[in-house]
């Protein structure tokens, strides 16, 4: 038989070849970034609509999706969410990463030295995530969710992580939005832009956090390909106790990043190869 017709209508977004594959597994990502960033069940037609893609579309994907175990059923009332599949390939492709278990040595190390709550920090496009999180030995928790994404005026790292780039690319790169603070207040953009070249300078960042009235961020790069930030270690130390340690939690920051950098050199691919930066 020949080839088929070019008038024929365009194969459905789910075919199983060409173009409507690609469309297919796209809007399938799409979904599965949906529900991390809601963090929360959600219903077929909710997610047709965060997505832009047709009720029809994005049913049939879920249904694939959960029949696949990537999707699970979250109530009787037809929400879906994450399932526990991936759990189990985030597993085996975590074990199989000597450079994510190396940035855990590092975070169990700075947790145990310090008391405080230790933190792996990574752009995830124009937002700032936290990737990795070692609790400290408090009687209370001081963490944030794992792979929340934050704005990155908000947060100490995030004048490290856009540290490299010139001033231009940074206004570029992030929202206008994102300068508006959570207490409402608006941060200047050039007070941002002179705390990046600071942090840049200083190979450091801490201030008093944004985001609560309690804690103390501190924060420094993690340093690859040529001297660009690719991510931060951070410490969240109440801010009582970051005054009263401030140079000793900064020394043991800074040293240890300087050594995870120096790791990171020598490791083929580094943090690209664990799959936590691009």
């Amino acid at each position: 038989m020949g080839k088929p017709s070019e008038s024929r209508a365009p194969a459905p977004v789910v075919d199983i070849a060409g173009r409507g594959r690609m469309r297919g597994l796209d809007r399938a990502f799409d979904i599965l970034d949906v529900l991390r960033e809601r963090r929360q069940p959600m219903r077929p037609y909710e997610i047709a609509t965060r997505i832009g893609a047709p009720k029809s579309t994005a049913y049939e994907l879920v249904n694939l999706l959960l029949a696949a175990g990537v999707l699970e059923y979250a109530d009787k009332e037809g929400r879906v969410f994450l399932g526990r599949r991936l759990y189990f390939l985030g597993l085996a492709y975590q074990q199989r990463l000597d450079v994510t278990r190396e940035c855990r040595t590092y975070l169990d190390h700075l947790s145990e030295v310090t008391r405080e709550t230790s933190q792996l920090c990574l752009l995830d496009g124009d937002k700032y995530t936290v990737a990795m999180m070692h609790e400290g030995r408090r009687p209370f928790r001081i963490s944030s969710d794992l792979g929340e994404r934050v704005p990155i005026p908000w947060t100490a790292s995030g004048r490290l992580l856009v540290s490299h780039m010139s001033d231009d690319e940074v206004c570029d790169m992030i929202p206008a939005e994102d300068f508006v603070l959570p207490s409402g207040a608006r941060l200047p953009t050039e007070t941002f832009l002179a705390e990046v070249r600071g942090a840049r300078e200083a190979g450091f960042f801490s201030f008093d956090s944004l985001a609560d009235n309690f804690t103390h961020c501190f924060a420094a790069p993690v340093h690859q390909d040529g001297g660009t930030c690719v991510a931060t270690l951070c410490l969240i130390a109440p801010r009582e106790d970051a005054a009263r340690n401030y140079e000793r939690y900064r020394q043991a920051l800074v040293h240890a990043a300087a050594e995870l950098s120096d790791k990171l050199r020598s490791s083929p691919g580094g943090l690209a190869r664990a799959g936590l930066v691009s």
